[in-house]
């Protein structure tokens, strides 16, 4: 081994990576000072803010690769934490400018999940959907943008018993997402609490205030680099729907329904506001399919066809919009979900799950044009 036992022990703990920004110390500049002494090795590091929730998980971390070369035992680790203008430099240079990363040219594949009513499992499909992506090795942010009826918390287990959601850390405008089974996610719930600190409560906010929220949550929160952005929107066609028409041009639309008329014909809405504002509706899914019962028979409670109507309504010509799954009934992406853990977390078996999984794939593997996109290639 080359160079001084300082260096090699900056070397070391310069590669942790800190466990929400997901970027090593190094890159971050927390890394203040190593330097010998009779017992081994003093490393100094900074953290983002005070309190940082991160705090433990790092100095353990740190300690960890400074005595991986030092040994055991001879490493002290002293925790500071950066100053105001040390803060403001790290914001600046994680998010140079306060503007939406995932507009127009973005290398990051946004979907918007809709649907025209409330009630088809949109939060539920979302939210397994994203950890599914997630767990094929991609990127994944989910933002719960359905502010009225936030849900998404709850079905990834970040929401405690009386509603609440973990407060993201921020660091100066910089606001952290919690990450859950791999998926970086963001929801107003996170932002709300009562004067006694327990349930959320509800939200009462008009379009000018629903607009405001979108775009902050787009311009506001790091989610660093990522492969697919995921948008949990609200049932039918209102203020948000148009939001995220302007805000992300060009982002794809996947539409979720269920086999009833009643759902699918208000369905087809969605699709068609989706177009009006520029978005690329890229396919159907149906959800509370039939169930293939044990006896060989059929429980189909809601019906059946109704995805295949969507679909095929929403086709035109050489641009087809297909039916990309089907979900069946299934207890156990209803019992999942209330207990905060995913059905393809929980129960991968499950024919649900399954189906979701399947969904995944055809999502990950579906070409994606680059077509008027600004490529990040620099000159040598």
């Amino acid at each position: 081994m080359t160079g001084s036992l300082a260096d090699r022990v900056r070397d070391a703990v310069g590669s942790v990576s800190d466990p929400e920004l997901r970027r090593p110390l190094s890159e971050l500049d927390m890394v203040r000072g190593v330097e010998e002494t009779p017992g081994g090795v003093r490393v100094e590091i900074a953290l983002t803010i005070v309190g940082c929730p991160a705090a433990d998980r790092i100095e353990r971390d740190v300690r960890a690769a400074a005595e991986g070369v030092a040994g055991a035992g001879r490493a002290e680790i002293a925790v500071g934490v950066m100053s105001p203008a040390e803060r403001k430099a790290l914001t600046d240079r994680l998010r140079p400018a306060k503007r939406n990363p995932f507009g127009a040219g973005s290398l990051t594949r946004v979907i918007a999940v809709t649907s025209g009513k409330g009630g088809v499992g949109k939060s539920t499909v979302t939210a397994n959907l994203a950890v599914a992506l997630a767990q094929r090795g991609l990127a994944v942010g989910l933002v719960d943008a359905d502010v009225h009826g936030f849900s998404i918390p709850g079905l990834l287990g970040l929401a405690e018993a009386d509603g609440s959601s973990p407060s993201p850390t921020q660091v100066g405008e910089l606001i952290l997402p919690p990450v859950a089974h791999g998926v970086k996610v963001i929801s107003i719930g996170m932002f709300l609490r009562q004067s006694d600190g327990s349930n959320p409560g509800a939200v009462m906010w008009r379009g000018p205030m629903l607009h405001r929220t979108l775009e902050q949550f787009l311009t506001e929160v790091f989610f660093g680099d990522l492969d697919v952005l995921l948008l949990d929107m609200p049932p039918g066609t209102g203020d948000i729907a148009i939001s995220a028409g302007h805000l992300l041009p060009g982002a794809d639309v996947l539409v979720v329904t269920t086999p009833q008329p009643a759902a699918s014909d208000v369905a087809i809405r969605s699709g068609l506001v989706a177009r009006q504002v520029k978005q690329n509706v890229v396919g159907v899914v149906e959800n509370m399919a039939p169930l293939a019962l044990p006896d060989g028979t059929t429980l189909d409670l809601f019906g059946s066809g109704g995805g295949q109507t969507v679909s095929d309504a929403l086709s035109e010509g050489s641009d087809p919009v297909p039916l990309l799954a089907s979900i069946p009934l299934s207890p156990a992406l209803r019992t999942d979900g209330d207990a905060g853990t995913p059905v393809v977390v929980a129960h991968p078996d499950d024919a649900g799950a399954r189906a979701i999984t399947a969904l995944a794939e055809r999502i990950a593997t579906r070409p994606r044009g680059l077509a008027g996109r600004s490529l990040p290639f620099q000159a040598l």
